[in-house]
C-alpha cells in the first residue's frame, strides 16, 4: 500500500529551475509531501502549487549544509533528496558523512563520482571499458593544442567541467571547423577556463540526440529507465534539449548500454547518458554522463509513463513501485520559446518522426499555472523595455 501523503516522508528538492519543477509535478501529482528548496522565490519550481518552500542564501559549500541538518531535525526518520544542479551534487557528496544520518540520497564513491562528472574523467573511464566515445583531448594550456592535431575535424570544443565563470561569458560549446578555429577560441576561452576539452565531432541533426535516463538501485538495479529523443537544441548544434520525446525503438540498445556503463564504473544513484546517432555508420556514441542528479528533460519520462523521480521515492522507503504505463502514442516535453528559437535558428526543418505527437509544456499546466504565468509577464515585461 503507498504512503506518499505521511507527512513525515517528505522528499526534498534542492533547486527551484525547470528540471526541479518537472520533479515537483512527477512527484506532487502523485501525493508524495515536498519541500523544495532554493535561493529565488520566483523560480519555478517554488511557484509552483506543489510541495513547501524554503529559501536559503545558497545552494551549496557549508550555508547548504547547515539548512539540511536544521531541516532534518523536524523529522525522524531519513528524507529522500533530489539534486537538480550540479554545484550541489559537488556539496552534497563532499559532506556526505554529515548529513547520511538524515538523508537518503544513493551516490558513488566520491573520487568516482567527481570522475565521472569531468569531462576528461569520463573519457578515460569510456575508454578503459571499450565503451563507444568519439576520441577527446584535453586542453590545460595553449602548448596542448598541438595534441588536437590527431583528430579529425570539425570537432567541439567545451568545458571539461560545469563552471559558472565561464558560463557567464561564453557558450554551452563550439563547434569548431579546424585547428585555426580551435586555436582562436581557446586562447579567448583560457584566461577564464583553462581546462577545456576537444572532441570529434558526430555527423547528425540534433533530432539523433538520445538519451537514457536511469535510477540505479543497490547492486545495480536498474530501478527504472527510459529512453529518449531530442527534437530540438537551442542553441542549435551545441545547447541544452528545447525539446525532446520518448525513443522506445531503441529502448533495450540505450538501456543496456547504459546499465554496463554505469554498472563498470560503480555508480549507482539518479543518472543519465547522452548519446548521439552517428549519420554515417548509424552507432551511438557517448558524449556525456549526467550523474547524481536529475537531467534538466527529466519530466519528459513521466508524461511517457515512467515516473522515475516516483519509483526513486518508492525505492528508498521500500514502496511498491508502480508499473509504468507507457503512454501510446509518445508525448513531446518541449520548452516553447527555447523550441522556437531553435526552429527559426535551424532552417525552419520539421521532424518528421514526431511531427503528429501531442505535446506537454515544460511551464503551463492548467492545474499548476503559475510558473507558465510568471514566465508570460517577464516576457512581456522585457519586450516592453525592448
Amino acid at each position: 500500500m503507498h504512503t506518499y501523503r505521511n507527512p513525515d516522508r517528505p522528499a526534498v528538492i534542492l533547486g527551484g529551475g525547470v528540471n526541479a519543477l518537472g520533479i515537483a509535478r512527477s512527484l506532487g501529482q502523485e501525493g508524495v509531501s515536498l519541500i523544495i528548496i532554493d535561493t529565488d522565490k520566483k523560480s519555478p519550481a517554488m511557484r509552483s502549487r506543489y510541495g513547501r518552500k524554503l529559501l536559503v542564501k545558497a545552494l551549496e559549500g557549508d550555508t547548504l549544509i547547515e539548512h539540511l541538518l536544521l531541516l532534518a531535525q523536524n523529522f525522524s526518520e531519513p528524507l529522500v533528496l533530489f539534486i537538480t544542479e550540479e554545484k550541489t551534487v559537488r556539496t552534497v557528496s563532499e559532506f556526505r558523512e554529515k548529513i547520511e544520518a538524515y538523508f537518503m540520497i544513493r551516490l558513488p564513491q566520491h573520487d568516482r563520482l567527481m570522475q565521472l562528472m569531468h569531462k576528461q574523467g569520463f573519457q578515460d573511464l569510456a575508454e578503459a571499458i571499450d565503451a563507444p566515445v568519439p576520441r577527446t583531448v584535453r586542453l590545460q594550456h595553449p602548448d596542448d593544442l598541438k595534441q588536437a592535431e590527431k583528430l579529425t575535424f570539425p570537432c567541439v570544443l567545451k568545458p571539461s567541467e560545469k563552471n559558472y565563470h565561464y558560463g557567464a561569458r561564453f557558450k554551452k560549446a563550439y563547434k569548431v571547423l579546424d585547428t585555426g578555429e580551435l586555436r582562436k577560441w581557446y586562447l579567448e576561452i583560457y584566461p577564464v577556463l583553462a581546462d577545456m576539452v576537444v572532441q570529434e565531432w558526430i555527423e547528425g541533426e540534433d533530432s539523433e540526440i538520445y538519451f537514457c535516463l536511469q535510477y540505479i538501485g543497490k547492486d545495480h538495479e536498474v530501478v527504472a529507465s527510459f529512453p529518449g529523443r531530442k527534437i530540438r537544441s537551442w542553441p542549435v548544434k551545441i545547447g541544452g534539449t528545447a525539446s525532446c520525446t520518448a525513443a522506445w525503438e531503441y529502448e533495450k540498445e540505450l538501456t543496456e548500454t547504459t546499465r554496463a556503463f554505469f554498472k563498470n564504473v560503480g555508480f549507482t544513484g539518479m543518472g543519465s547518458m547522452e548519446y548521439k546517432r552517428d549519420e554515417r555508420d548509424e552507432k551511438f556514441y557517448m558524449i556525456e554522463p549526467t550523474v547524481a542528479r536529475t537531467d534538466f528533460q527529466e519530466e519528459v519520462a513521466t508524461i511517457n509513463g515512467v515516473n522515475l523521480p516516483l519509483a526513486a521515492y518508492s525505492y528508498e522507503y521500500n514502496l511498491n513501485i508502480s508499473e509504468s504505463k507507457v503512454s501510446n502514442p509518445a508525448r513531446i516535453w518541449k520548452d516553447s520559446q527555447s523550441d522556437k528559437w531553435s526552429f527559426e535558428e535551424g532552417n525552419r526543418i520539421t521532424d518528421e518522426r514526431s511531427r503528429q505527437l501531442p505535446v506537454t509544456s515544460a511551464y503551463w499546466r492548467f492545474n499548476d499555472p503559475l510558473p507558465w504565468l510568471d514566465l508570460f509577464v517577464n516576457r512581456i515585461t522585457q519586450r516592453l523595455r525592448r
